[in-house]
């Protein structure tokens, strides 16, 4: 494959839509294809799913599912990131094009696997299989407090959906989580404060993947 695929992680409320939107313009403004996506959601299953797994109902007119079990939770990200992968981001990357994704993979490991307690390695395995073995050139875990993060979501108002109302110690334990994998893996994780100003952290972002188009081209 010929194309790039960066994704955004971190925490909700970390600010991961406003960068991926402005790498998404940068891209775009030289000339790129960019396809710009997120997990949970991303085509027509996964809209649905992203309904389920966020709001508890597959649409108007449906009952709520009640309590989905840790597993099953997995499960249905792994259904999302299959279709998503297959449908969306290998077609973009084979066509050349950048990827540029809010959630992947490491959502996962992070989410049912620090913040449920599962086996992070079942996850792992789980999610590289529906994934078919794909991984990003370059993940972005913006870092963040929880208790700024929720400051920050209760300043943009709305309803909080199913992960963002979990009490403080599921949120620390997914930022531990996130954190684990960047050290694991540092190679391919660029990590930052994303207590910093928006203009910092998009040129901070920009110094990690101009390499990363050189080498392309």
């Amino acid at each position: 494959m010929s194309g790039l695929f960066i994704t955004f992680e971190g925490g909700d409320g970390a600010g991961k839509s406003t960068q991926a939107e402005l790498l998404d313009a940068w891209f775009e403004e030289r000339g790129y294809e960019v396809v710009r996506t997120c997990e949970p959601g991303g085509t027509r299953l996964g809209s649905a799913l992203r309904s389920l797994l966020l709001h508890g109902t597959v649409g108007e007119g449906f009952d709520e599912v009640g309590a989905v079990d840790p597993r099953a939770e997995a499960l249905l990200y792994a259904a999302d990131r299959a279709q998503h992968v297959a449908n969306v981001v290998r077609p973009a990357l084979e066509r050349g094009a950048v990827v540029v994704q809010d959630r992947y993979i490491d959502s996962s490991l992070a989410y049912q696997g620090a913040g449920r307690v599962l086996d992070i390695a079942e996850v792992r395995r789980i999610s590289d299989w529906a994934a078919q073995g794909l991984w990003p050139h370059l993940t972005v875990l913006l870092d963040l407090d929880p208790d700024t993060a929720a400051a920050r979501r209760r300043a943009r108002g709305g309803t909080s959906d199913r992960l963002e109302s979990e009490a403080d110690e599921f949120h620390r334990a997914v930022r531990s989580g996130f954190l684990a994998l960047a050290q694991a893996d540092p190679d391919r994780h660029l990590v930052l404060d994303a207590s910093e100003a928006v203009d910092e952290l998009h040129t901070a972002i920009l110094a990690s993947v101009a390499p990363l188009v050189s080498n392309a081209g």
